[in-house]
């Protein structure tokens, strides 16, 4: 992408985050969406949660994943290209990779630009035989790959519990979307059916305080690319267990009273009001493949770890 063409997007990214952030921090019950703790050190501090001891999904995804590639590429078959949404580190991506029979290409889509760039920098000379494309995106959109489809063999790629940050309706759109986007494909998606409460807690809100600083970061984001004056030292990361349906959210609790700006608007604060920062809701599988089901996917197989909680499912559509 060129330098005018990088401004743009850099301008209307800042316009809709700061669009968001207004809409999210002036009604009665503030959030803001998960997606914009994806700078880049949003994401370098989730690589660090992801090795931690108490971040379960990563550990039993990263168990079950390498006992599944050779059965997923047996299905895929031959010079598949790869769609991967919410690459990150790109980390997950080489277990496919490797398992697959000559795989033709690689698209990465994530929303923080330096960071898909420099991962996609740090793969590429381990498969020089894949074309490597990073398509910087909010896959929370509709997004349009940048390369021709028709005629390949593609295999879809939404690793993590990263499907459990939309709620069950927005999971059924972001399913659809990315039909739209695959075309005729496979879908490997992963989930997470965790209901033991202190397992969460910890793997949530650690005592490492990195979660902690991962949504603390949003504050930081908000002072630095938008203007506003909040005051990270008045504000606890928290979490809240929550059924009907199941999910972790993820506040930033003020402690004391407080009236801050962005974009000239107050943002006022009563001691214990909450910022939403993100949620991650947690599916059976049974559950999972009724959402597949009314976005149009046929569930083709289904895997779980020996703890019975993370789940690939892949899908076909």
């Amino acid at each position: 992408m060129s330098g005018p063409e990088t401004a743009s997007a850099a301008a209307e990214e800042r316009a809709e985050f700061l669009r968001d952030a207004l809409a999210g921090l002036t009604g009665p019950v503030k959030s803001v969406p998960g997606k914009y703790l994806w700078d880049e050190t949003g994401s370098d501090l989730f690589d660090r949660i992801c090795d931690s001891a108490d971040y379960y999904p990563t550990r039993q995804e990263m168990t079950l994943l390498p006992r599944v590639a050779e059965a997923v590429a047996r299905r895929v078959g031959p010079g598949a290209t790869v769609v991967e949404f919410g690459s990150g580190a790109s980390r997950k991506i080489r277990t496919l990779l490797d398992a697959l029979e000559r795989p033709a290409g690689y698209v990465a889509i994530d929303i923080s630009r330096d960071y898909l760039e420099a991962a996609i920098r740090r793969l590429a000379p381990d498969y020089p035989a894949v074309e490597m494309v990073p398509v910087c995106a909010d896959y929370s959109k509709p997004v349009r790959l940048p390369l021709e489809t028709r005629g390949r063999t593609i295999l879809g790629f939404y690793p993590g519990t990263s499907i459990g940050n939309f709620t069950p309706p927005e999971a059924v759109a972001f399913l659809e979307r990315a039909r739209a986007t695959l075309g005729p494909s496979l879908f490997l998606v992963g989930t997470d059916g965790t209901k033991d409460p202190e397992r969460l807690r910890r793997a949530y809100s650690g005592p490492d305080e990195l979660m902690a600083a991962l949504h603390l970061n949003l504050l930081a984001r908000l002072n630095r690319d938008l203007g506003a004056d909040l005051d990270p030292d008045n504000f606890r990361h928290a979490i809240r267990l929550c059924g009907d349906p199941d999910r972790v959210e993820a506040h930033l609790v003020a402690e004391a009273a407080a009236r801050y700006s962005l974009a000239g608007r107050p943002v006022a604060f009563e001691p214990g009001e909450s910022i939403r920062t993100d949620t991650s809701h947690k599916y059976a599988p049974d559950a999972f493949r009724a959402l597949a089901a009314e976005a149009g996917w046929r569930s083709a197989e289904t895997w779980q770890d020996d703890l019975g909680s993370f789940t690939l499912h892949l899908l076909q559509g």
